[in-house]
């Protein structure tokens, strides 16, 4: 069993970071953030609404008017931004902690998922500061031609709440590596780690105004950053219904550029020859790591049908053995749904499953056992007998809910893996390197996976195909995110 749940302990309310001040929401409304393992308030975070945007893009825009940062020597930002990430390992526990108290995952996965990535993004960006470069151009008459790598402007960072920090990192770190000025939206379930990377940022040396960060709901904070004339740039990682909203206030205000990492129904296929034990661990935690709330989970199974039967049996057996509880036991494997709203959604996608058919083979509801009865647990599901058609197969559930597809040969597996509106990642398990390179080739995904899942890496882009959205975060793709490129013409 799991030991006794950490009760919820009074923290400082969070206050918005604007201009290297922490400030109140003009409109002085707060918003409760809760603990979801517990069901507990932690704290409150100012409820910001289009005045408090509207001071912080100011900031912003002045800091990046007044080159603040863009004109600092390039070395210094360097050392800032390595300093950045330094700093973030020094207060790993800390953030950690913050991290799952606000989200409900593992102290394990808060640590080795949020806070050591994000770390690692802002040092592998740090390196690029000085990288970032314009070339010379031949052409045609007596002319110098070169290029120019300027940075955008002022960037709107808007974050989703399962991987709070390690994306952040994703957007804040590279759009400073450029010579960006940054205000950065939370979600309002997850704002508390955000104002800690704020307060880490300013220790670092990010002068006043570069950092900006405004806790609020989308509705409010995050349309009035989206609509705002004075931001030339939004990044988004989040639903395809806030991406469309977001296209619009783009095209209604100043046409700012936008940049999308939106939803998955990643198809993992094993392939009868595949290492199994390697394939099975793979789709356990591809699925129920970070408890199933993971753009690019692994939550449509498609496995051959020679060896379905008993790869799904042993599946179905490992999933019943995870130890759900407390986030803060070293001995959980699987922490809480982010909301009860959440925890809701992916049970009415159980129950839809039942209905259309599918076997329940594992899982299948609220976990209540003792003290998790507080808090938003989902017991890790398995679903077989699933067909391309159903809900459950083809909308994003994001919770601990894999349903496994039986295929028969490579051609059908790639019409299956193809046949959703998403494409953000995939995976293949064979030993067969022609069939793994082929089937590479043929998924219409943002990243394949091939005898490996949800590999990551600061130097790796990361993003989608389809529905899935555009521009890349990660590597050396993103900066093109950050920069505007100009030609510069002199007569000889």
């Amino acid at each position: 069993m799991s030991g006794p749940l950490v009760y919820t302990v009074g923290m400082a309310p969070g206050r918005l970071f604007i201009d290297g001040r922490w400030e109140d929401a003009a409109c002085g409304r707060t918003i409760d953030v809760v603990n979801p393992a517990t069901g507990e308030r932690l704290t409150t975070v100012p409820d910001a609404d289009a005045c408090d945007v509207d001071r912080a893009v100011a900031a912003a825009r002045a800091s990046f008017d007044n080159k603040a940062w863009r004109g600092m020597d390039p070395s210094r930002r360097e050392r800032i931004l390595w300093n950045v990430g330094e700093l973030l390992l020094k207060h790993r526990d800390e953030m950690a902690a913050i991290i799952s108290r606000e989200n409900g995952k593992t102290l394990r996965e808060a640590a080795g998922a949020d806070v050591a990535p994000a770390a690692d993004c802002f040092r592998y960006y740090a390196g690029w500061v000085r990288k970032i470069c314009g070339e010379t151009i031949p052409v045609d008459g007596p002319f110098l031609n070169y290029t120019l790598r300027e940075p955008v402007g002022v960037v709107g960072a808007i974050v989703p709440w399962n991987f709070p920090l390690s994306i952040a990192a994703w957007k804040v770190a590279p759009a400073l590596a450029c010579g960006c000025s940054v205000v950065l939206k939370p979600s309002e379930l997850t704002p508390l780690n955000a104002l800690k990377l704020a307060e880490i940022a300013a220790e670092a040396g990010v002068p006043e105004g570069v950092l900006n960060v405004v806790t609020g709901y989308g509705p409010t904070a995050g349309e009035a950053l989206a609509l705002h004339e004075d931001v030339d740039k939004i990044s988004f990682t989040g639903s395809i219904a806030t991406a469309r909203k977001l296209l619009q206030a783009s095209s209604v205000s100043n046409l700012k550029r936008l940049s999308l990492e939106l939803g998955g129904k990643s198809p993992n296929i094993v392939f009868a020859d595949a290492d199994r034990e390697a394939a099975l661990k793979a789709a356990l935690w591809g699925i129920f790591g970070g408890k199933g709330e993971v753009c690019s989970a692994g939550s449509r199974l498609l496995v051959q049908e020679e060896v379905h039967d008993s790869f799904l049996e042993e599946l179905a057996a490992r999933a019943r053995k995870l130890r759900v509880g407390n986030p803060q036991d070293p001995a959980t494997q699987m922490g809480s749904q982010i909301s009860a709203r959440q925890m809701d959604r992916i049970l009415d996608y159980i129950e839809c499953g039942k209905r259309e058919g599918a076997k329940l083979l594992a899982g299948g509801e609220r976990d209540t056992a003792g003290e998790k009865a507080r808090g938003f647990f989902v017991q890790p599901t398995v679903f077989s007998e699933v067909t391309p058609a159903m809900r459950i197969a083809r909308e994003e559930i994001f919770g601990p809910v894999v349903g496994a597809i039986r295929f028969r040969d490579a051609e059908e597996a790639v019409r299956i893996a193809n046949g959703t509106i998403y494409g953000l990642a995939a995976a293949v398990w064979t030993r067969d390197v022609r069939l793994a390179h082929r089937m590479a080739g043929e998924i219409k995904a943002g990243s394949v996976w091939i005898n490996t899942y949800n590999g990551f890496d600061s130097a790796s882009p990361f993003g989608g195909y389809k529905q899935s959205g555009y521009g890349r975060d990660l590597g050396s793709y993103a900066l093109e995110q950050y920069t505007n490129v100009k030609s510069v013409w002199v007569a000889l």
